[in-house]
């Protein structure tokens, strides 16, 4: 039986050998009694430069054995007859709610708006090559939703729930096996695609159906229960449940409700800027002499301040990473990061954002919605077209002025140097600018490098609505029939939150239907 042990070693020492002597000294043992040992957890603690891997270590003594790990997929139930639950949006909420729901037994089918991961890639490369949006596939829409084309990271602040289990059958599909062991695993954007291809011929074997470039444009009701939906073109599908798990940039969804008087609520979320260093100025700042140690990889960082009252914090922060063009609408410019699977770009990025909520926005479900939109366009306007972002050298917006030039970026589509604050209400520009001088001066010095850049604008954080849902049954509070589930409706905020939520949601249709 394995003993599980924790141990921090210094990355020079994080050899094998090196982890087997300390090891034995951990346990008072002769090197020559270790049979082997399995790391269960790995995390860097870099808290005032003493750069320390904490390792979380299964050993193994003479007499025992290593089990084998298995990486095998759950095999689901054969599917027949038609589906019994609708799901809208292909993203990880909807991926999991049909694993969940076919494991139950129950067949499920999935409309997605956009295509499915090949026919994604020519739009996006035309979005970045010549600034040409496809509205229906693009960084957020289609197979994957928006995680598909992004960091892939999987951590999450969800202390309840399975989430070794997503984790498990992400696995399963192909994702790297050190996502079961890091405290911050994540797949890496080259590598998301074929996950993601593979989870969903997974559920096809069992039965569970697909259709993509089909959107859903009418809810049908009886009464106030749902009853099921009318597709774009005009057919109308009927199931005793509907997943809606369209994701946050969805928006035409939130007025479709509205207008269905679904209720819907405004929720607090946050709005701000991408801001991208070169990755070794990360380094040097958080590892010290230590930068670029082959142990430790591209180093990332996290902040956070609140400025009279208001929080000011960085978000998904992506080292060796990309600032890529996430908009979903025309007119409007929203940036986002992504980094590969070896985080070797030479660049490191992150969000910086600055809370807001109905005392800035205003009353009214979708006053959240249309106040991101706004800033969205005034975005659009600065950066000129083709979405081309506008941008500031990062010590420029601090000191409140206009960049003469800006400094090299990995944002394809091009940059406008433009002042932010014109683009950012103050409500947002003043606390971040506080923010970021605290932490160039206090936090993390060398952080206001004159190569760092500022680039305009993060605005899908999170989803600026809430679809409020019974606690016990997950279906609407005034719709019967529809599950509001995932990052779209308010209840996760990431990868691995919104699957979790899709598998919560998926044990509710299980015991409705029962």
């Amino acid at each position: 039986m394995a003993r599980q042990i924790n141990i921090e070693i210094h990355p020079d020492k994080a050899s094998d050998e090196g982890i087997r002597a300390e090891i034995a000294q951990t346990l008072k043992i002769s090197e020559d009694e270790i049979v082997g040992f399995v790391e269960d957890r790995r995390s860097i603690d870099a808290r005032n430069r003493r750069v320390r891997l904490k390792l979380r270590l299964n050993v193994y003594l003479n007499g025992e054995t290593i089990p084998a790990h298995d990486a095998t997929l759950v095999e689901l139930p054969k599917l027949k007859g038609a589906p019994q639950a609708i799901i809208i949006g292909a993203g990880p909420a909807g991926l999991f709610a049909a694993w969940g729901l076919a494991r139950a037994g129950i067949k499920a089918i999935i409309f997605e708006r956009g295509g499915d991961v090949r026919a994604r890639r020519p739009a996006l490369a035309a979005l970045n090559r010549d600034g040409t949006l496809d509205a229906e596939n693009n960084y957020c829409f289609g197979e994957g939703g928006a995680g598909t084309f992004s960091d892939g990271k999987l951590y999450t602040r969800v202390k309840k729930g399975p989430t070794r289990t997503v984790l498990e059958v992400l696995v399963g599909c192909g994702a790297p096996e050190r996502i079961l062991i890091d405290t911050r695993p994540h797949i890496g954007t080259n590598r998301l695609p074929k996950v993601v291809q593979a989870m969903r011929e997974y559920l096809l074997a069992a039965g569970v159906e697909f259709e993509f470039n089909t959107r859903v444009d009418r809810l049908i009701l009886s009464g106030r229960r749902l009853t099921g939906v009318r597709l774009g073109d005009g057919r109308s599908i009927l199931a005793p449940a509907t997943v809606l798990a369209t994701g946050h940039s969805a928006r035409d969804i939130y007025f479709m409700l509205d207008r269905d008087k679904v209720a819907i609520e405004a929720k607090p979320y946050a709005l701000g800027v991408r801001i991208e260093h070169p990755q070794e100025v990360i380094d040097k700042i958080q590892y010290g002499a230590l930068a670029g140690h082959e142990q430790l990889g591209a180093a990332p960082y996290s902040l956070k301040r609140t400025v009279d009252d208001i929080g000011v914090y960085s978000f998904c922060m992506c080292p060796g990473g990309f600032i890529v063009p996430a908009t979903t609408q025309d007119g409007h410019l929203v940036v986002n990061g992504m980094s590969p699977s070896k985080r070797n770009s030479k660049f490191a990025n992150s969000g910086f954002v600055v809370t807001v909520d109905e005392s800035v926005y205003g009353p009214g479900p979708l006053a959240g919605l249309e106040y991101q939109s706004q800033i969205e366009r005034a975005a659009f306007r600065a950066g000129e077209g083709a979405y081309q972002a506008p941008a500031q050298r990062l010590i420029d917006f601090v000191d409140n002025r206009v960049s003469s030039d800006l400094p090299d970026c990995s944002y394809r589509p091009g940059l406008r140097s433009a002042d932010l604050r014109a683009v950012l209400p103050p409500r947002i520009a003043k606390p971040m600018g506080a923010a970021l001088r605290f932490f160039g001066t206090q936090r993390m010095r060398g952080y206001l490098s004159p190569e760092a850049v500022m680039v305009g604008v993060e605005s899908r954080s999170s989803a600026p609505v809430r679809i409020p849902r019974d606690a016990v049954s997950l279906e609407s509070s005034s719709t019967p029939g529809l599950y509001p589930c995932g990052e779209g409706a308010g209840y996760a905020g990431g990868i691995v939150s919104a699957a979790l939520d899709g598998m919560k949601v998926a044990s509710a249709i299980h015991q409705s239907l029962a």
